[in-house]
């Protein structure tokens, strides 16, 4: 995994460029979304690498659970059909059939099937090379969480402004199904998705919303229909 993670590491350093600062990474994250079951025998190693990507300022790492692997023997404590309906709609807006795990999503754009750390890694620089489309900043405030965005220019469209929490780690006992006998530790779980409401970009958006609890908040701008992420922002 070592060697495998150094590959990717390179390979996201070389097509980043040299231009591209670590303050306008951290400003401007790629978002990848990973869908994974613990019910999956293909997925512990997309799992690892998510786990790498978590540690990243320039990467919001996150994992959803899909629940359609359940039947196989072993209930995902993570899953979520929500999760499901979610890799459904990339895969209707892709024009595919098909919905597989593992699966990342980088962007809410690119698709990648499978265990692909080079292909992940030439995606990651890719979208982190893009100038963003708008400046989005995340302030909390006790149980508060106050967003603010200024668009960069046109927009595409309006976007849904979506706030995402997810627990940081989380280790599991699989005693049944494909994995069963492993002990695996997932990184960064969603546990929420919700679409707080939209914006157009003509004038700067300012939202409060109320928060709760210590988990990591995300903020995702996303065109509709399962579309590209415009811009996104995290608070640990």
């Amino acid at each position: 995994m070592r060697l495998l993670w150094a590959a990717l590491s390179l390979a996201a350093a070389v097509s980043a460029g040299p231009d591209r600062s670590a303050a306008q990474s951290a400003e401007d994250p790629v978002v990848v979304e990973l869908f994974t079951s613990q019910g999956c025998s293909s997925c512990p190693p997309a799992d690892a690498l998510l786990a790498e990507l978590a540690g990243r300022d320039d990467v919001i790492a996150l994992a959803l659970h899909v629940d359609y692997w359940d039947y196989i023997g072993w209930t995902d404590s993570f899953g979520d059909s929500a999760f499901t309906t979610r890799q459904k709609g990339y895969a209707r807006a892709s024009g595919h059939r098909t919905i597989y795990t593992p699966q990342m999503i980088v962007e809410g754009h690119d698709h990648v099937v499978g265990y692909k750390p080079m292909k992940l890694a030439e995606l990651i620089g890719r979208h982190g090379d893009a100038a963003p489309l708008a400046d989005l900043t995340l302030r909390r405030e006790g149980d508060k969480l106050h967003i603010r965005a200024e668009a960069r220019g046109a927009l595409p469209r309006k976007l849904l402004v979506q706030l995402v929490r997810y627990l940081p780690e989380g280790t599991v006992d699989i005693r049944k199904g494909e994995n069963a006998g492993r002990t695996i530790k997932y990184t960064n779980i969603v546990t929420e998705w919700e679409v707080l409401g939209g914006w157009d970009g003509t004038e700067p958006l300012e939202m409060e919303v109320a928060v709760d609890g210590d988990k990591p908040c995300v903020v995702v701008l996303q065109e509709p229909g399962h579309g590209a992420i415009v811009a996104a922002a995290r608070l640990r």
